[in-house]
């Protein structure tokens, strides 16, 4: 009965507590009268953390990387996973030379204790709503161009506005914005690429450019524009691919009929910085927001060649699980929708 009683505990317990359960006797076979039986246990800080430990684990399939995230000690990270597999009966994590893997009793946790900070956060929130309080945690994902150059004023006003409420944010290119969305990983995504999965809703957030640059003291800049016959014959920069911005200009090229093989790309990075940096060394276009060039092409270090051809307009769209969104959510997207005058 206790590790049924176990199963049951979760969320950031921020203190031990009494709880009370009522369970009908017929369904725990306690007696043949069908009469309640109280239970009783504490609902302790120690399995909540483990959990906590054991999801940056499973999330980074690293032990290192996890006791670095929590600011505890790779043996302190290791005893707490071993007293998870002690306290459930099976094997998390699988070795392969240096390499951690989930095993599937590890998947099916890891799942479950996603949905479970989940439901304790939304449950949280709720809770403090009645109370006239925005409080909760909410947990963020958006892409590198998106919390690099646009979301920052916008965040800092929010912090200002509902202190209370714990922010965490992630970044990464929008392939995996969506799939930590689809883990339960976060609870809002902002991505800058074409709509992926049904299970996912998107809403259109910001209007955006991508452009063609390239460094004005290199070749290229002598031209303007750049078609499509001659766009074989020029070098490319691009992000990785699973990048919004990649996903986009690949996507408009297709539309036009356009050989992707036939594209000349020398390389790839996996941030916009990275590849403004390698532009002022090489004679090649990037493709790149709009946004994020702003500042160099005031101050006349880039200049935009135009591809007459295609068109490069797009959205960056907030995307969260179909469903009713949590009200945290709700407020944030409100708040970023209202104040789009600092985007």
């Amino acid at each position: 009965m206790n590790g049924g009683i176990n199963s049951l505990m979760y969320g950031n317990c921020r203190q031990t507590r009494s709880l009370t359960i009522l369970v009908k006797s017929e369904t725990v076979g306690l007696n043949s009268k069908g009469s309640y039986t109280f239970l009783q246990y504490n609902r302790g800080k120690m399995l909540d953390f483990r959990l906590k430990v054991f999801c940056n684990v499973a999330r980074s399939l690293s032990f290192t990387k996890a006791a670095e995230a929590l600011h505890i000690s790779q043996p302190a990270v290791s005893k707490h996973v071993k007293e998870l597999e002690t306290h459930f009966s099976v094997r998390l994590f699988d070795r392969e030379g240096n390499k951690i893997l989930l095993t599937e009793e590890g998947e099916i946790l890891y799942q479950s204790a996603l949905e479970i900070f989940d439901i304790y956060n939304q449950t949280e929130y709720k809770l403090n709503q009645l109370k006239n309080k925005s409080d909760g945690i909410l947990r963020v994902g958006a892409s590198t161009t998106m919390t690099m150059y646009i979301i920052p004023p916008v965040l800092s006003a929010f912090k200002q506005r509902f202190p209370q409420v714990s922010l965490s944010w992630i970044n990464g290119n929008s392939e995996k914005i969506e799939s930590a969305l689809q883990s339960k990983e976060i609870d809002l995504g902002i991505i800058e690429g074409r709509r992926h999965s049904k299970d996912i809703k998107y809403v259109d957030m910001l209007k955006d450019e991508l452009v063609a640059v390239v460094h004005t003291d290199r070749p290229c800049a002598a031209r303007d524009s750049v078609s499509l016959k001659e766009l074989p014959t020029v070098p490319l920069v691009l992000r990785e691919k699973g990048s919004g911005t990649r996903e986009i200009f690949e996507y408009a090229l297709k539309k036009k009929g356009f050989d992707l093989n036939r594209l000349q790309i020398i390389l790839e990075l996996g941030s916009t910085e990275s590849i403004k940096s390698y532009l002022e060394h090489v004679d090649a276009l990037a493709i790149m927001s709009r946004r994020a060039v702003e500042k160099e092409l005031k101050s006349g270090s880039l200049k935009i060649i135009s591809f007459p051809e295609i068109s490069l307009k797009r959205y960056f769209r907030f995307c969260y699980l179909q469903g009713h969104p949590s009200s945290l959510v709700q407020q944030f997207i409100r708040f970023v929708c209202s104040h789009n005058n600092m985007l």
